[in-house]
């Protein structure tokens, strides 16, 4: 009985050193080494990563698909899951619209890789809609370089003219990946020159000051949000939530704005009631 345990203990072990380096068991680890499929021309967007069963065009930046190796598209999905969040910078002030930074607050902070804080002119509470209030966590002087900064709106008249607020939001359009405004922030990113030979929207009642203020830009009605590339504007109020799900699918894919999205309940979120301008070198459509 110990002879024919010992045989089959043998046998066992053989056949675990004989199976890798059989040719049929090579053939398999070749056949998914070798696999390939269509994805984005590489455009440095999130849709660079996702993976598609034939050719044709990329719907988020709208590049060719080409085909690649899925066993190298999907190394760099695990390394890219490896770097760091990237930082949301809100910024409140009084009398800013709740919803217009609460909506796009809770879109980065239910997603995956992104760190979000408030920064205001001062560490001093702000009062927002009349009765809430709200302690920035961090200053102009102290805020850590953002990756998207958020400009909501509501009372923004007074901060037009404020200097320090204005630079503060040229120096991060220098190196932030977004801009993303929110109903009347459009005002402070115009002040800021960031509007200027651009499509943008903004809250409907501000249309016309704003085309006023900035008559190098073309202010559009009837638009959920306008991509520019770096500069994204939306409409008023709720419109700040489709325009954070809009950058988290074009940061991180569409299937985790979609996520999102349904974490947060949120039904209306339609991904293309908005326009995508045409970038050099992409070709993009409008969506809106």
């Amino acid at each position: 009985m110990n002879r024919i345990r010992r045989y089959r203990f043998l046998l066992l072990v053989a056949g675990w050193l004989i199976t890798p380096c059989s040719p049929l068991w090579s053939q398999k680890v070749r056949v998914k080494d070798n696999l390939m499929a269509y994805y984005c021309e590489p455009c440095g967007s999130a849709c660079d990563l996702e993976r598609h069963d034939k050719p044709g065009r990329c719907q988020h930046c709208g590049m060719p698909l080409i085909k690649r190796s899925v066993a190298l598209i999907d190394s760099l999905a695990r390394n890219q899951k490896q770097v760091r969040k990237r930082n949301v910078a809100i910024f409140i002030h009084d009398g800013v619209e709740i919803l217009d930074f609460a909506g796009p607050s809770e879109v980065f902070a239910a997603t995956e890789g992104f760190t979000v804080y408030t920064v205001s002119l001062s560490k001093e509470p702000i009062i927002s809609q009349g009765f809430v209030k709200i302690i920035p966590t961090y200053d102009l002087t102290d805020c850590p370089r953002p990756d998207i900064v958020v400009l909501p709106g509501g009372k923004t008249g007074p901060f037009l003219n404020n200097k320090p607020l204005i630079d503060w939001i040229k120096r991060c359009s220098e190196q932030a990946e977004v801009m993303l405004s929110v109903c009347t922030g459009a005002g402070l990113l115009a002040k800021a020159g960031l509007l200027d030979g651009k499509q943008a929207t903004t809250f409907h009642s501000y249309i016309e000051p704003l085309q006023r203020a900035t008559p190098k830009a073309r202010i559009l009605r009837d638009t959920r949000f306008v991509d520019n590339g770096q500069i994204i504007t939306t409409a008023g109020v709720s419109a700040g939530i489709d325009g954070a799900l809009h950058v988290v699918a074009k940061l991180k894919g569409l299937a985790a704005a979609t996520q999102t999205a349904r974490y947060m309940e949120y039904d209306k979120w339609k991904p293309d009631e908005g326009l995508v301008v045409k970038q050099p070198g992409k070709v993009a459509a409008d969506t809106r």
